[in-house]
């Protein structure tokens, strides 16, 4: 059985929750500042390009795999700062674990459509090279 809880200021403490969750959330922030950096130059490289040099790019495996890379790592981070604000703002603890789970779901599904435009679009500018 567990201890009875803590408060501070009249406010129960949570113990050894969410830590976790914020340690995930800043690294995935350190992750993406680098690569939207990469992100931004490479939209300003290929700003005005034509097709061939985009097919060029796409064909670097290292471009993929970085903006793979990227579109989990925001996406990661866009849930995670999503589940914060459902789990300070919704009042029921029933509505906080539905709106988690659809807020789960909704960015799984962003992020493997992202994955597979990023490969589709490669195998299509390759085939078309």
């Amino acid at each position: 059985m567990s201890a009875a809880p803590k408060f501070k200021n009249n406010v129960k403490i949570s113990e050894r929750h969410g830590a976790g969750e914020w340690k995930i959330e800043k690294a995935l922030l350190l992750l993406l500042m680098p690569l939207s950096l990469w992100v931004a130059s490479t939209g300003f490289t290929l700003a005005g390009a034509d097709a061939a040099a985009v097919g060029a790019w796409f064909a670097s495996g290292l471009n993929r795999l970085l903006l793979i890379v990227t579109v989990l790592a925001f996406y990661g981070f866009a849930y995670l700062a999503w589940k914060v604000i459902i789990e300070d703002y919704v009042p029921t603890p029933g509505s906080r674990k539905s709106l988690s789970l659809v807020a789960l779901i909704a960015f799984v599904a962003l992020a493997a459509a992202s994955i597979y435009f990023i490969v589709r679009a490669a195998a299509a500018l390759a085939a078309g090279a």
